[in-house]
Formats: structure tokens, C-alpha cells, sequence
């Protein structure tokens, strides 16, 4: 008997059968090896890659940087096993008020807004290009007594369109500033100047910005929604949905979910002004009815996961990554319009909430809790990249 063996030719594979494969692979890691299997492989998953970041669900769970308070470093926690990364990131000893896409953002002494990645910046690694740009600085509000103003909590929260090297033609930079109450935007490559779109009204200004469809989405502190289009020469702002009744301690976030909903969680927070001390008690989520322009309250997520912070909010499948707790939201110790600085304390409002449960889950054995706890800065989540 005999038997005919033939080497199969893996670089011939149709690409339809490959894109289904990458499809499939949920960890960095297994992308990267898939990438570097032979050459036309690689081409694939670059393909593929710039496809799926351009999908606002598509993307693993995101790691939280912890500040070290030793120079510029900073180390990766991963939630999923409870891990710190062997590698340390090089970024700025800095507050960022925004990540998106991967990208830290930032605001240095000259009011300039900066992005960087801080996956490209490995300690002891060469550092990528384009790891880091610089933005025009922002305008200052002449009636503001900017002396009282420090320049890195100048902007609330900020977001992009797009990652601004795979996609830089569609990045857009949008910034929420303090004390007032504007949104001013960017477009890479395109503009010089930021332009501004005046946000004041009775409260507080906005929350958080979202891109999603082409549009930015703007939620107010009340639950009032804004639904702002970007065009070459000018702007159009929409009402998206009508405002809810609450309180000034309240926090907005607003999630895209993996099931294609609009969710906006509100944050309760409560100040211990003895102790100085803020304290998060409950989160309660809404959905968004596009076509009657208002929030529905949930009581679940769905099988999916939360992340809050300074960071533009992300979901993510639970039962895809193991370690993620279903239905629950991770939140960190983020920036407040009611105070400017850690109590003495640091940033202690971080933890894991149960949303069927309405309980907060012990985090205290983990591995990240006492150095959160130690830095003199804010963690942040920010998604993995990486160069293929």
C-alpha cells in the first residue's frame, strides 16, 4: 500500500478562508502568529486589521496603565488573568484625559494636545514611528483666569474618529474643554486650527463625545443627547434625545455595545468631604430609542462587559475573553467637574460593579489594587495595539 502525501501550499489559501479565520481569533497574540506565517498571510491580517478598527465592537478587552511615579514608565495590567505585563510603556508622568483607538491623549504646558501611543514606546524596545503627534494648541477662553487653570485638566475628556496613523484621512479629535463648556474639534491633516462649538447652558456642559455613524454623539450631564455632524466647512447639531431629571452628582458615559445599542450609564458619585474622599454607589443604564429620541432604562447588559474612566467607554462579550466578569462594569478613579485633585487617599473610587446584582465585587486581593491605590496619577484603560 502505498500513500501519496503532498505539502500543502499555505500562502495559495483563498483569502475568503483566511478572513474567516482571523474572524475567529479574539487574542493579539493569535493575530500576530497567524501574521507571520508567510508573507501573503501578513498582507491578509494588515487587510483585515484596518477593516476591524474601524468597527467600534471590535476589539479585545481593554489593559489598564498604572503610573509608577518613576520617571515616565508605566505598567500594563491585565484584567483577564489578573497579570502586570513584563513590559513597561514609556508615556508622559502626566493626567491623559482621553484614550481612543489605542492613543493616549493630552495637554502640555503650551495648551498643545498631544496623542501618543504608548504600545509603540516599550521600555527597552525601538520606539515606533509616528508613536507620538502633536496637535495645534487649544484657544484659551479670554474671560477665564487661566493662571488658576492647569493646563493637563484643561480638557474634560476627549476622543477620535480613527486611528490617526492606519485611518489618519478619517481622524477627527474632539475635546471636551473646562471651564467652558465647548467642544472644539480637529481634523488630522486637514485643519490648522481647532474649531469650536460653544456648549454652555444652564449645569454642566458635556460628559462624553462618541463617534458612531459618521456622527458624534454628545450626552449632557442631564441625559440630554446631541448628535453632531462634521463637515468640511462647517457643523450640524441635532437633538438625539430629551434630557432626564437628576442630580449635579452625576456622571455620563456612553457605550456602543456588541449589540449595537446606544447604552448611556450613569455614575452616582458621593463625597465624604471629612474623610475627602469620593465614592462611587450605583450605576444605572439606558438605552437609546433612536426614532422617539429618548433613554430606556436597562437592567442588565446583556452577557456583556463595561469600562469607565477618562478613557472613551468600551464593551466587550464576556464569555469571548475569560476573566471578564458578565455583566458587570470596570471603572476607574476618573476626573470630576467637582474636584481637582486626589484626596489623600489617591484615587480610591475604582472597582467592579455587579449590574443585575446592584453590588459592588471585592477587588482587593488583585494584583493592581494597591498600586492603583499609589499613583499620584489616574489609571486609564486603553486597548492593545500593535504593528504587524
Amino acid at each position: 500500500m502505498f500513500f501519496l502525501f503532498v505539502l500543502a501550499d499555505w500562502s495559495e489559501l483563498p483569502n475568503q478562508i483566511l478572513e474567516s479565520v482571523l474572524e475567529r481569533l479574539d487574542l493579539l497574540a493569535d493575530y500576530v502568529r497567524f501574521s507571520v506565517v508567510c508573507r501573503s498571510w501578513n498582507f491578509i491580517a494588515k487587510d483585515n486589521r484596518k477593516k476591524r478598527v474601524k468597527m467600534p465592537c471590535c476589539h479585545p478587552p481593554p489593559m489598564l496603565l498604572i503610573n509608577t511615579d518613576i520617571g515616565d514608565i508605566w505598567k500594563v495590567y491585565n484584567v483577564t488573568d489578573d497579570k502586570l505585563l513584563d513590559l513597561q510603556v514609556r508615556v508622559p508622568n502626566t493626567r491623559f484625559c482621553g484614550s481612543s483607538k489605542g492613543w493616549l491623549i493630552f495637554v502640555e504646558n503650551d495648551f498643545t494636545v498631544t496623542l501618543i501611543n504608548p504600545f509603540f514606546r516599550v521600555r527597552g524596545r525601538v520606539e515606533k514611528e509616528n508613536s507620538i503627534i502633536h496637535l495645534p494648541p487649544l484657544r484659551l477662553i479670554k474671560e477665564i483666569d487661566m493662571s488658576r487653570v492647569r493646563h493637563e485638566r484643561y480638557v474634560y475628556k476627549a476622543t477620535i474618529s480613527a486611528d490617526p496613523v492606519l485611518n489618519a484621512n478619517e481622524c477627527i479629535v474632539v475635546v471636551i474643554t473646562q471651564p467652558g463648556y465647548q467642544l472644539a474639534f480637529i481634523r488630522l491633516g486637514k485643519d490648522r486650527a481647532w474649531s469650536y462649538i460653544d456648549g454652555r447652558a444652564r449645569g454642566r456642559g458635556f460628559d462624553e463625545v462618541i463617534f458612531l455613524g459618521g456622527k458624534f454623539y454628545g450626552v449632557r450631564n442631564n441625559g440630554r443627547l446631541l448628535s453632531l455632524e462634521i463637515t468640511r466647512f462647517s457643523f450640524n447639531r441635532k437633538l438625539a434625545a430629551r434630557s432626564l431629571r437628576r442630580d449635579h452628582t452625576i456622571k455620563s458615559y456612553l457605550v456602543y455595545s456588541n449589540k449595537k445599542e446606544l447604552l448611556m450609564v450613569e455614575r452616582h458619585i458621593s463625597f465624604d468631604r471629612k474623610n475627602d474622599m469620593r465614592t462611587t454607589s450605583k450605576f444605572i443604564i439606558y438605552k437609546l430609542n433612536f426614532d422617539e429620541c429618548k433613554w430606556t432604562k436597562k437592567n442588565s447588559l446583556g452577557g456583556e462587559t463595561l469600562f469607565l474612566g477618562d478613557n472613551s467607554s468600551f464593551s466587550v462579550i464576556s464569555s469571548s475573553f475569560p476573566g471578564c466578569l458578565r455583566n458587570c462594569i470596570y471603572f476607574t478613579h476618573d476626573y470630576d467637574w467637582f474636584r481637582s485633585k486626589f484626596g489623600p487617599r489617591g484615587p480610591n473610587d475604582f472597582g467592579v460593579y455587579d449590574v443585575e446584582d446592584e453590588s459592588f465585587l471585592s477587588i482587593d486581593s488583585t494584583k493592581a489594587s494597591m498600586l492603583v491605590k499609589m499613583s499620584l496619577q489616574p489609571s486609564i484603560w486603553i486597548l492593545p495595539t500593535f504593528q504587524l
